[in-house]
């Protein structure tokens, strides 16, 4: 088997090993995935995404996390493959079809770009939740002691996949990559989620720490910026419009009132091309 071309990129250091599948197909296995995310043998990167043809947007893309899971949605590589669409277009607006949803974007100013990543659905089993809960802007889940807790309440959300939000005053309050692994595989979540820690630092601007399902601690995760968002709003902790703030950088982020879709703006970068070696997808 020859190499196959590909292209490293990022979204506020969330990386991408991107690959097109559209003219000739690429069988993408999870032990593939795995191999070519690994940073000490691989190419390194936190997902792997495949573009395909589809029949209702310029691309389908399809996510692969770092441990080899295939996910419904990841925000900032939709931004990343956006970029690269405007570029084979000559336009400043592109269609992206995921597992999580229809996806528009468009060309926000330089190496800006504006992904409307749809509207956040907050039923029980829309998360969907192992049981049921009347309201989701709180649920009965906590990490510490039972009389005193170190995180408890979170919001819970799904933007095209499933985010648990713990509101806190500092964000060292747990070490998240001790408690993301036990909070991500946790019986009331089936499908697995995102765990975030969010400080509300004004009434519009939130600092955000991410553990992402199979995958682990993130510079930035966009779907954790949009479930935050809608979450945070849905509680009046801060306006419609707000900057979240993550490791990597900040999203600029509006929960649009006229229809209740989520805007996310924030930078791509290209890093670099390359083909990858055959002995990696044995």
């Amino acid at each position: 088997m020859s190499g196959i071309p590909f292209r490293k990129m990022n979204g506020l250091g969330n990386d991408f090993v991107v690959f097109d599948g559209r003219a000739t197909a690429v069988p993408m296995t999870a032990e593939w995935a795995r191999a070519i995310a690994d940073r000490k043998t691989g190419i390194g990167c936190d997902q792997v995404i495949l573009l395909e043809p589809s029949s209702r947007a310029d691309v389908t893309m399809r996510i692969w996390n770092n441990g080899g899971g295939e996910v419904e949605s990841c925000g900032n590589a939709s931004r990343c493959i956006a970029d690269l669409l405007f570029a084979e277009k000559g336009s400043g607006t592109a269609t992206i079809d995921t597992r999580g949803g229809f996806l528009s974007a468009v060309k926000a100013g330089d190496g800006l770009v504006t992904v409307d990543m749809g509207v956040p659905r907050f039923g029980w089993q829309e998360i969907p939740l192992s049981e049921a809960f009347a309201d989701t802007r709180y649920i009965e889940l906590s990490v510490g002691p039972i009389e005193k807790p170190l995180i408890h309440s979170p919001a819970v959300v799904n933007v095209g996949n499933p985010h648990c939000i713990f509101w806190v005053t500092d964000l060292s309050v747990v070490d998240l990559a001790r408690a993301g692994p036990m909070l991500e595989r946790h019986p009331l979540f089936p499908e697995g989620a995102n765990i975030s820690l969010a400080r509300v630092d004004g009434p519009d601007h939130v600092t955000v720490k991410v553990w992402e399902r199979s995958a682990g601690l993130t510079r930035a995760c966009g779907t954790a910026a949009c479930a935050v968002t809608a979450a945070g709003a849905r509680l009046k902790k801060f306006a419609r419009r707000v900057t979240v703030e993550l490791p990597g950088g900040p999203l600029f982020m509006e929960w649009r009132t006229a229809d209740d879709h989520i805007l996310m703006t924030g930078a791509v970068a290209h890093e670099f091309e390359g083909v990858l070696p055959p002995e990696l997808m044995r």
